[in-house]
């Protein structure tokens, strides 16, 4: 008869910050730095689009972005904030399959958004007349449900598999909980979660920068047969979007091949790098990229410090 206690679900999962304790309160500062700035960027750049009434696609389309941004580093900083004070970094098991779908689906909602943001900028270039039409409300609704709809059911799956597996163990080697650290920590067959998990990776890191492949291509042979001063805008345009896609692909496709295969054959602070980058440079990332080359926020930024924040400053100073 199979022993029964080596299989179990545990209460508590041990996460792999290692070295990391030995300097705890430096990294404490850095996250709660860092943590602040994203919050602040983000909800800055959210707060200029509804304030200012910019509801145009691209400006709702950004907004997506940082308001996901904020949505996977709530489910991170914290977490990493209150471990890093702890003697023994744990979380519990019902916990860490809540920041697995948060942080996964964060991942998910990105690629997509970039992905629609791509849809956006060829229409934008290569049909302006018909871009009203073809980018209506309605379906920039459309676009903006399908953004949310599609990675939450392909994650919610992935982790309806994830959490049906018995356990043998309960050490995360990262320092957050993912999909693939807690699968290999079952003592059972997990080929299902394991082609699943390649289905999700064709289906979002494979298909969705094809779709953005193509739309470039086709932006590339109208810029190809337009004036110099179109090209230089339209470049100017899909700058910002090209430096966030490219980033957030190099980041989850490092992450993604390096660290599933040999995570502990690699030294610890690749280790920790490679699996943070995704969840540290895109949020931070995108408010500023977009909020500096995107010319209308910027301007509205501008707008906002100069004529309202110092002034109000430079009023208070005369008063005393």
């Amino acid at each position: 008869m199979e022993n029964s206690t080596t299989h179990f679900h545990p209460s508590v999962m041990t996460l792999g910050f290692g070295e990391m304790t030995s300097i705890k309160y430096l990294y404490c500062a850095l996250v709660i730095v860092w943590y602040l700035m994203i919050i602040l960027c983000n909800n800055a750049v959210i707060a200029i689009v509804i304030l200012h009434k910019m509801f145009q696609p691209m400006y709702i389309f950004i907004s997506t972005l940082c308001f996901n941004s904020l949505f996977g580093s709530f489910a991170f900083y914290p977490s990493l904030f209150i471990n890093l004070l702890q003697d023994v970094q744990t979380i519990s098991y019902v916990g860490c399959i809540v920041q697995d779908f948060v942080i996964n689906a964060y991942v998910g909602c990105e690629i997509t958004i970039l992905t629609v943001m791509g849809f956006d900028r060829y229409v934008s270039i290569c049909n302006p007349l018909r871009y009203n039409t073809i980018m209506s409300p309605t379906t920039v609704y459309k676009l903006i449900a399908t953004v949310w709809m599609y990675p939450l059911i392909l994650i919610t799956i992935h982790i309806i598999l994830t959490i049906r597996l018995p356990l043998c163990d309960s050490v995360i080697l990262k320092i957050y909980c993912d999909n693939w650290s807690v699968v290999r920590l079952s003592c059972v067959d997990t080929t299902v979660n394991n082609i699943y998990g390649i289905f999700i990776i064709v289906a979002t890191l494979v298909t969705m920068p094809l779709l953005v492949f193509i739309s470039y291509v086709e932006i590339l042979r109208v810029c190809a047969r337009s004036s110099k001063d179109f090209r230089s805008k339209a470049l100017q345009t899909c700058a910002p979007h090209l430096i966030s896609i490219t980033n957030f692909l190099v980041d989850v496709l490092f992450e993604a091949t390096l660290y599933r295969f040999t995570p502990t054959n690699l030294p610890y602070t690749l280790r920790v790098f490679m699996s943070v980058n995704v969840l540290v440079v895109p949020p931070i990332l995108n408010p500023l990229i977009y909020g500096f080359k995107t010319h209308k926020i910027r301007r509205k930024m501008f707008k906002l410090f100069f004529q309202n924040i110092i002034p109000l400053k430079c009023l208070s100073t005369v008063s005393r």
